[in-house]
């Protein structure tokens, strides 16, 4: 080996070892081009799938630890950080990089050792992405330069040779098919990983029938329950007298639904929410007075029972907190029995679901952005971006 190359064995032993670890990343693995990029001391990344990799720095990495960084790399590119990047427009590329190392290493089953921050280090919980973390982690040095594949800030050398940008969406979409079938079949996938390939994987469910699904299978649960009830006496009351007899009652399901009018929802989201709440209420079969409406942002600007969508006051605008809306809505009284959150799920969540309230989320999925996290709790059903009101 001449001075200033590679370590060719070294690089195939970790391409190896970390398609081994994470089988359904393997594609992007060996998509990426590793070129030796003397004196640069980092190993990074740029937005043309080439790894520019400093050879003295190889040479101290062993196969294994080069296989981890090589994971975090391809991770950059495959969540598109150096595109979002050009859609936020970070002040700090720095801060940036940070922040993306820690929405990939939140998902990585074993973390470089050189380019390891992680939520914590940030001071946010895990289970985030990129944007959240920037916009409420706290600052700090970065711990590795992961190149321009994920802050989009060009680096010498970069230039524009490589898998174009057409091609990187093709890999992209045969990746997160791999891996959505890896996580169907086998269940080894981390959660992170899971959500991102079902977000930009072919769907293979029809998102209406599904949401049609949990909304009767709920309203069948409630409406299948029966209670004794003394307010209104038994048919076999005089029969035995002098005791009194209970009567069995039905519950009638009373739906809440929770609208997400933060700032993050735009009015195209808008729109499909009110689609949804006008679906809900001419083809499910739910009376007027038993459904409710909350528009939310970090507090509950407007509850009201509705017939039609026109009458839904979505005000708000600010933050998000879709907790306080679904505490909001078990607090109703009479308390629904069924919560339909409708949200973007840029939210924290509370830690569990109301005592004796069944939660729907429909999560409006955006273009482009990965799914996020809802917790499990929660039945949900992903709302594609081209869809019309669900049928219900």
């Amino acid at each position: 080996m001449t001075s200033g190359a590679l370590d060719r064995h070294k690089v195939a032993a970790a391409r190896v070892w970390a398609a081994q670890k994470m089988p359904y990343l393997a594609s992007a693995l060996f998509a990426a081009q590793i070129k030796p990029a003397a004196d640069s001391g980092t190993i990074g990344i740029d937005r043309y799938w080439n790894v520019h990799a400093d050879p003295v720095i190889v040479d101290e990495q062993s196969a294994p630890e080069l296989g981890r960084l090589f994971l975090h790399l391809i991770a950059h590119l495959l969540r598109d950080h150096a595109g979002r990047a050009d859609d936020v427009r970070p002040a700090s590329s720095e801060q940036w990089n940070r922040c993306a190392d820690a929405e990939v290493n939140d998902d990585l089953p074993e973390v470089p050792r050189s380019a390891s921050t992680l939520p914590a280090d940030l001071g946010c919980p895990a289970g985030r992405l990129v944007e959240e973390y920037y916009r409420d982690g706290r600052p700090g040095a970065r711990s590795w330069d992961c190149g321009s594949g994920a802050d989009a800030v060009p680096r010498p050398g970069d230039g524009t040779q490589g898998l174009q940008p057409a091609a990187a969406d093709l890999l992209r979409l045969a990746v997160a098919t791999e891996t959505a079938r890896a996580a169907k079949e086998f269940g080894n996938v981390p959660a992170g990983w899971a959500r991102w390939a079902e977000r930009l994987a072919p769907s293979q469910v029809d998102w209406r029938r599904q949401l049609a699904a949990e909304i009767r299978r709920a309203i069948a649960f409630v409406a299948g329950r029966v209670d004794y009830s003394y307010r209104r006496p038994s048919r076999r009351a005089a029969a035995a007298a002098p005791a009194i007899l209970p009567t069995l009652v039905q519950p009638v399901p009373d739906v809440a639904v929770v609208c997400d009018t933060s700032g993050s929802m735009s009015e195209d989201l808008l729109a499909r929410a009110l689609a949804e709440v006008e679906s809900m209420l001419t083809r499910g079969g739910l009376a007027a007075a038993n459904l409710r409406v909350l528009a939310v942002d970090t507090t509950v600007h407007a509850v009201r029972r509705v017939s039609r969508a026109s009458q839904v006051v979505l005000a708000g605008g600010g933050g998000t907190d879709m907790g306080s809306g679904i505490a909001a809505a078990a607090a109703l009284r009479p308390r629904p029995s069924i919560v339909i959150v409708l949200t973007d799920g840029y939210t924290p969540w509370p830690a569990g679901r109301p005592r004796g309230v069944r939660v729907i989320v429909g999560l409006l999925a955006q273009p482009g952005m990965p799914i996020p996290y809802v917790p499990s709790w929660a039945r949900t059903v992903v709302i594609e971006p081209d869809a019309q009101a669900a049928v219900v």
